[in-house]
């Protein structure tokens, strides 16, 4: 990872990372400095006792010291973070 001058940079800037930190595959990388992770889980139904998929998708920040290194297919860290924009709360913080 290189150096960057990304102000919302978990590692080189002073964004904090609070909250749920969750795995998920890069399915879009076409906005600027944003990706879309999609997640893959179980929830539980009562009625039928049984458990059902259900998957969702987050859009993340992606810092420029990432940029390179992170794409479509790939399995990324994301952690909540404070709000960046409209619909971003929460930022890559590595490659898995």
């Amino acid at each position: 990872m290189q150096e960057c001058g990304d102000k919302n940079c978990p590692i080189h800037g002073n964004l904090r990372v609070r909250g749920s930190v969750l795995t998920g595959v890069v399915v879009s990388k076409k906005t600027k400095n944003t990706v879309t992770v999609e997640r893959h889980y179980l929830h539980y139904v009562p009625k039928y006792e049984r458990y059902e998929r259900r998957k969702s998708k987050i859009h993340a920040h992606l810092p420029q010291c990432m940029q390179k290194e992170v794409n479509v297919g790939d399995t990324v860290v994301i952690g909540e973070c404070r709000k960046i924009s409209r619909g971003k709360a929460f930022v890559v913080v590595s490659k898995k």
